[in-house]
């Protein structure tokens, strides 16, 4: 499976955008010095005020290139791509990194999750007195998410918050092999394409993509549990690496008391393509 345009340029570090130093607008931004255009908040305001109010984080497109900046041109023509001396200002300054997580929290309440841990990303369902379906049944039938998410991934990526996304990762693919949650069409074409590719780790982008597809071609009841989601992400903040290095994997089994996360040592080949396309966007069309 091809990786899109977009997302390769993002892995390759944007080698063809220039560095403009006098373009400042996500720094100020982050910094709290300047208001977002065109909804005219500060980045406080939004994580104050907005935080829980659905209906305005669905309706709205312009505040997401502000929140997520990338090295990317997006639809509102009143953002700033990302430029490479923001990103080296915005993640030496850890009040600016600690808003951008903010930022990430005010999403996945969006979308019916919550980060339980910021030091492994693990993620979970939003907890009482949050509505978790709601915001799921949300999420499969707005596919303009989808584009949100892989430009909210991207950004987390440039900012050092990498170890983030593997946790946004494996919580939906527990969720769509054990509890046949957020497993439209949509969703799993976006996540295997696009979503999964958003890791410039090169080990673990392959170990999650290997994993998804796995979970994809099973047909015996294999899944990816709970279990061993929380205790891939405990390994890598104990060892710093979220592979195991075995010859012979043990088996992804719900029914396993002693389940062991591993990838197969080879996958089918042959897949399904019919995925190409699914992301809400042509290849390389940069819209969010």
């Amino acid at each position: 499976m091809t990786i899109p345009r977009d997302v390769q340029e993002f892995l390759d570090g944007y080698p063809d955008l220039q560095d403009d130093h006098s373009a400042t607008a996500n720094l100020q931004f982050y910094s709290d010095n300047l208001l977002c255009r065109p909804d005219g908040r500060t980045i406080s305001q939004i994580h104050k005020k907005w935080f829980g109010h659905y209906d305005k984080l669905e309706s709205k497109h312009g505040y997401i290139q502000w929140l997520f900046p990338i090295q990317e041109y997006g639809m509102n023509y009143e953002s700033q791509p990302l430029y490479k001396h923001e990103i080296e200002h915005m993640k030496a300054n850890p009040v600016i990194v600690q808003r951008i997580i903010e930022s990430y929290k005010l999403m996945l309440d969006f979308y019916g999750m919550r980060l339980v841990s910021e030091e492994t990303g693990l993620v979970d369902r939003s907890a009482p007195p949050r509505n978790y379906a709601t915001r799921y049944h949300n999420l499969v039938r707005s596919p303009h998410n989808n584009l949100r998410i892989s430009r909210i991934l991207k950004c987390l990526s440039e900012m050092g918050l990498e170890h983030l996304n593997a946790g946004f990762l494996l919580h939906v693919l527990n969720e769509q092999s054990e509890a046949n949650e957020l497993n439209s069409w949509g969703i799993r074409s976006s996540m295997d394409r696009w979503w999964s590719n958003c890791l410039r780790n090169e080990e673990e982008r392959t170990w999650i993509g290997d994993l998804i597809r796995k979970v994809r071609l099973a047909e015996d009841g294999i899944v990816f549990p709970r279990e061993a989601y929380e205790k891939a992400l405990k390994r890598r903040a104990e060892t710093g690496q979220l592979v195991i290095q075995e010859t012979e994997p043990p088996q992804i089994d719900s029914h396993d008391a002693e389940v062991e996360l591993a990838v197969p040592s080879d996958v089918e080949n042959g897949r399904n393509e019919a995925v190409q396309g699914a992301h809400s966007q042509p290849e390389g069309d940069k819209n969010i």
